[in-house]
Formats: structure tokens, sequence, C-alpha cells
């Protein structure tokens, strides 16, 4: 047995766990979200659609983490499988609705809705936010692709590339959810940075933790199926 396969495969054996564990905690930190933005005191017309927006997300978030953890394991996930098939069906609706909020948010700013925010801090905000939208719904429907089929080298550099991306564009909104854009943001208290900050650092830290667990079950593979000598 070569050294490079027993090395990757002891860092895919320990990362596993850990990444599977930040996962979880950012399903509950999503969940957590919901919770403290409706109880937080009388709910207005925005907070229902953010509240509604971290409810979706933590479905869909749940769903992602139940198809990871076969994908991780090297099983696949049969395409008829109920957890499967409710990621493939709701990821798209998350991606629909965000997609609406981002439009409606630019048409509003289009139209002179935040006339004393800095300019160059809404591009970034628009940029990275709809950045993150498409990299999201690539990512989910990445792994839909990928799960009924782990051994596909195409499918699995494609969640890989876009998992990549996305640890990036979510370490971007984490900053943007956490600092307030003056003239734009509405008045930002310490508790809601606070559960916003920790809910980002999961996200970046799930996100790249899950990568290095792909990159490291690949080139275990590749190890395996590359020809060698004998002993």
């Amino acid at each position: 047995m070569k050294a490079g396969k027993t090395g990757r495969g002891l860092r895919v054996q320990h990362l596993r766990p850990l990444a599977l564990g930040f996962l979880w905690a950012e399903v509950v930190a999503v969940f957590g979200m919901v919770a403290f933005i409706l109880l937080r005191g009388q709910p207005g017309p925005q907070d229902w659609i953010n509240a509604f927006d971290s409810f979706l997300a933590a479905l869909v978030l749940t769903w992602w983490t139940v198809v990871f953890t076969r994908l991780s394991a090297g099983q696949a996930t049969p395409p008829e499988n109920g957890t499967l098939r409710a990621l493939a069906v709701a990821f798209p609706w998350l991606t629909s609705f965000r997609a609406a909020l981002w439009g409606l948010t630019l048409l509003g700013l289009l139209t002179g809705g935040a006339p004393e925010a800095n300019p160059l801090a809404l591009t970034v905000l628009m940029t990275v936010w709809g950045a993150a939208i498409l990299s999201s719904n690539a990512v989910n429907g990445s792994l839909v692709r990928l799960a009924p089929d782990p051994a596909s080298p195409a499918k699995r550099r494609r969640l890989l590339d876009w998992l990549n991306l996305s640890a990036a564009l979510a370490l971007g909104m984490a900053v943007l959810n956490v600092v307030p854009i003056a003239g734009f943001s509405a008045n930002t208290t310490l508790p809601a940075q606070l559960v916003y900050g920790v809910g980002g650092l999961l996200d970046v830290v799930a996100t790249v933790l899950a990568l290095w667990v792909l990159l490291g079950q690949g080139g275990a593979r590749d190890t395996q199926d590359r020809p060698g000598k004998a002993g």
C-alpha cells in the first residue's frame, strides 16, 4: 500500500466527522435565525420575508447535509431517494425567491431608494449577493447530479469548483451581513451582528471542510486506481 493513499485516506477519515459536525451546526444556526427574527419583537413584513428565507434555506441545507453524508462515505444516493428528491425540488424555489429579492432590491436602488448610501458599497453588496445566489444554486444542483453517480470525475470536479467559489462568497456575505452600510442597512444591533456573524462563520468553515473532504476523497481514489509496483 502506498503512503500517499494511506495519508489521504486518514485525512478524509478525520475531516469527514468535522465537516458533518459543522454542517449540522450550521443547520441549527439557520433554524435559530428564524426564531431570532420572529421572537425579537413585533415582526414586520421584512422580518417575515427574512424568516421565510432562512426557514427555506435551513430545509435545503438539512437535505443537502443528509445527501452529502452519504456522498462523503462513498455511497451513491438513488435518484428516487426521498431526501434527494426533496432537495432537487426545493433548491430552485430558494434560488428563485432570493433572486426575486435581489431584483426588487436592485430596482429600489436604481429608482433612488438609498440616495445617501455609498455607491461603491452598494455595488459590492449587490455583486457579491447576486454571485452568492447563483453559486449556491450551482452547489445544490451539482450535488443533486453527483449523488447518484459519485464515481463521475466530471461531476465531482464541478461540485468542487462551485464549493471553492461558494466559500469565498460566503465569507463576503458574512462580512456584508455584519457590517452595516450607512444609508441603506437598517439599524443593526449587537445581538443581530452576533447571530449573523456566527451563521456566516459556520457557513464558511462548513463549506471549506466539505471541499477538503471531497478533495481528499478524490485524491485517495486516484491513488488507488493508479497502477504501481506491488508492495
